[in-house]
């Protein structure tokens, strides 16, 4: 694919696995349906052709076993890149990410490491049912040891699958589905991976600070392109990394803003918005001139199509939540 052409971030997802596996004879892909098929949402779509199948290769369907296989992989030197078909199925993978991918720098006390990523498209928004459209980052941003990455644009999927692939500790690498194919960006096929564990700024503002990541950094922008009309000037923060956090970024921004909105897909409780709330809280408490606002998905079971609209957060409630924190004397 020619670096000029205007792609959509599956394919900027494709684009950075080719370049990992021509840079790379280490890099390796399994899945379900990832060869012959090219993937459920085609993002693998022609590096059987490219590679060979002894590099690009189909997996039952039993998640389990895609995990346990690249753990052992990754461990004998190669640099495994598994797909979760959805990440609603990934949990009878739970076991061997949790127990052993993510514990084995420290288990064998950096004698061995785990250079593994395991891609999941996850999130709702495109009528699919419950176990297709859950937003689970949070139980991976729980463990130590994982890394967790979700991108937001085309750009940031190439650079920061490259870097998820290049780094030597397990990456859990959450691919935004309703975005796909939302967006088209000029990607250059440079192999340049982006920084992890690093906020992007996407937007510089003086009044709010809007905290975002994955496929909610769409509706966060619009919410403070509009709000711009209205002479709101918000700074939007794409967090990329949800584990570790970029505390300085997230601070640096409030401190400069006094105000905030956290938007995020997941359920409230126990989110990865919760923590930054908290970070925000505990070491930003003096430079805050209200309390730090949230919007999110509901805590409930993502429901079935007909009713999707009705829980995903959308633009107007970002807008009303800017408005309440800056009315706050």
């Amino acid at each position: 694919m020619k670096s000029e052409e205007a792609i959509c971030m599956v394919e900027a997802i494709n684009l950075a696995l080719h370049r990992a596996m021509q840079d790379d004879a280490d890099v390796t892909l399994l899945g379900e349906d990832v060869a012959t098929n090219g993937g459920v949402f085609r993002a693998t779509v022609g590096l059987k052709e490219a590679f060979g199948i002894k590099r690009v290769m189909d997996t039952p369907l039993a998640e389990n076993m895609i995990a346990g296989l690249s753990i052992g992989m990754a461990v004998q030197g190669l640099k495994p890149v598994a797909e979760i078909q959805f990440m609603g199925f990934i949990f009878p993978a739970m076991e061997h990410i949790v127990c052993h991918a993510a514990r084995m720098r420290n288990r064998t006390r950096g004698r061995l490491s785990c250079p593994l990523v395991i891609r999941a498209p996850y999130g709702g928004g495109i009528h699919a049912p419950e176990h297709h459209s859950e937003s689970t980052e949070a139980l991976f941003a729980h463990i130590p040891g994982l890394r967790v990455v979700t991108p937001s644009s085309p750009q940031r999927a190439y650079g920061l699958l490259l870097a998820a692939i290049q780094n030597p500790d397990p990456v859990i690498f959450l691919e935004p589905k309703r975005i796909y194919r939302s967006q088209n960006q000029h990607v250059e096929d440079n192999g340049k991976a982006l920084p992890l564990d690093t906020c992007f700024t996407l937007r510089e503002g003086s009044d709010i600070s809007l905290i975002s990541w994955g496929s909610m950094i769409k509706e966060t922008l619009e919410a403070a392109s509009q709000l711009a009309d209205e002479d709101i000037q918000c700074e939007v923060i794409d967090v990329a990394t949800l584990n570790p956090l970029d505390r300085e970024t997230l601070l640096a921004s409030v401190g400069k803003t006094g105000r905030c909105v956290i938007i995020h897909e997941a359920p409230m409780t126990c989110s990865v918005g919760s923590e930054i709330a908290s970070i925000l809280a505990t070491e930003a408490l003096l430079d805050l001139r209200a309390p730090v606002a949230r919007v999110g998905g509901y805590d409930t079971v993502m429901p079935y199509f007909r009713l999707e609209d009705q829980y995903m957060p959308h633009t107007d409630l970002i807008i009303d939540a800017v408005k309440r924190t800056l009315a706050f004397n």
